[in-house]
């Protein structure tokens, strides 16, 4: 038996789900996942999408079998609110970095800058930064960064689908974003200033959104810690059904022991088209598998979660 499995069978078992918290400045998205094992007694929790330690907001957790589910999200937008610092370039693209540059001139007007925000709108190609996870013959751009170098990198498409300008009191302004995954608000901001000819970087950023997740729906690290002190951690799960976004199919006994042996099954109702999904469930309302509808009516299995993940 491996050390993997091993620990897996040392977990406490549980339902599965998705848990929201509110990041904290301060804190990596890995502090965070680490916090998360810590109150639920499991290894089996993964984040969905980095966060800056910067960055405060919205970073929702896969925790148990959920960690299969993440690549069938549907959804994985995102929005922020955040400040630029227009005058200032640093090397990491936000307040955590080195000054590279001060701009001595005078700052744009109101007008100029919202006619800048608006020509960012739509796809635009965005160079990802030094300081990032991206990898580079193997090697994350910020391990190179911190050794002092800096290497060509290939432009990514990105798409904002709205940046707004709420509040300019120079040299700072107040934005909200929404965007596709992979946009690194960073860049948008040192982008900005660049557009604007007198550089600036991201002082603050706030996620609100990522995908079907949303700041009402997140809790602080001591709200969380509390609940698992009581015993009541699992009580703020989400169920992944409802995050899915794929119709929900119950199963029969039968059926539900044959999706569980990786077989097929017979697909039921009004005829629907080749290559949709649907996340099936024996009706206790936890996933247990996601199926894809081929052709001759047939239901396949693209992921089988097991019977450990409906395990109490």
């Amino acid at each position: 038996m491996t050390r993997r499995r091993r620990e897996r069978d040392r977990e406490a078992h549980g339902p599965m789900g998705f848990l929201v918290v509110d990041k904290p400045a301060g804190w990596t998205s890995h502090d965070v996942v680490d916090a998360a094992r810590q109150w639920l007694g499991v290894r089996r929790v993964g984040h969905m999408g980095t966060l800056d330690p910067l960055a405060t907001g919205v970073l929702p957790l896969a925790v148990r079998a959920a960690t299969k589910l993440v690549p069938y999200v549907q959804s994985s937008d995102k929005s922020y609110g955040g400040w630029i610092r227009l005058g200032e370039e640093t090397d990491t693209l936000d307040a955590e970095g080195h000054l590279t540059r001060v701009y001595k001139g005078s700052l744009p007007d109101g007008a100029t800058v919202r006619a800048a925000l608006e020509e960012f709108v739509g796809e635009i190609d965005q160079l990802p930064p030094m300081f990032s996870a991206v990898k580079r013959k193997g090697v994350p751009l910020h391990k190179l960064a911190r050794e002092g170098r800096k290497v060509e990198r290939e432009p990514k498409r990105v798409r904002i689908d709205r940046l707004t300008l709420l509040k300019y009191d120079p040299p700072r302004l107040q934005i909200e974003v929404d965007c596709s995954v992979g946009t690194y608000v960073r860049a948008l901001a040192a982008d900005v200033g660049a557009r604007l000819g007198c550089g600036g970087h991201l002082a603050e950023l706030r996620r609100t959104r990522s995908g079907p997740f949303d700041i009402e729906q997140a809790a602080s690290p001591e709200r969380f810690a509390q609940a698992a002190e009581a015993g009541e951690i699992e009580r703020h799960l989400i169920p992944a059904l409802g995050v899915l976004g794929l119709p929900a199919l119950r199963l029969s006994d039968d059926e539900a022991s044959r999706i569980r042996r990786g077989g097929e099954i017979a697909a039921q109702g009004p005829p629907q088209a080749a290559g949709t999904r649907m996340a099936a469930h024996a009706g206790d309302g936890e996933v247990l598998a996601i199926l894809e509808l081929r052709p001759g009516r047939r239901l396949q299995p693209l992921r089988v979660l097991g019977a450990f993940a409906g395990r109490r």
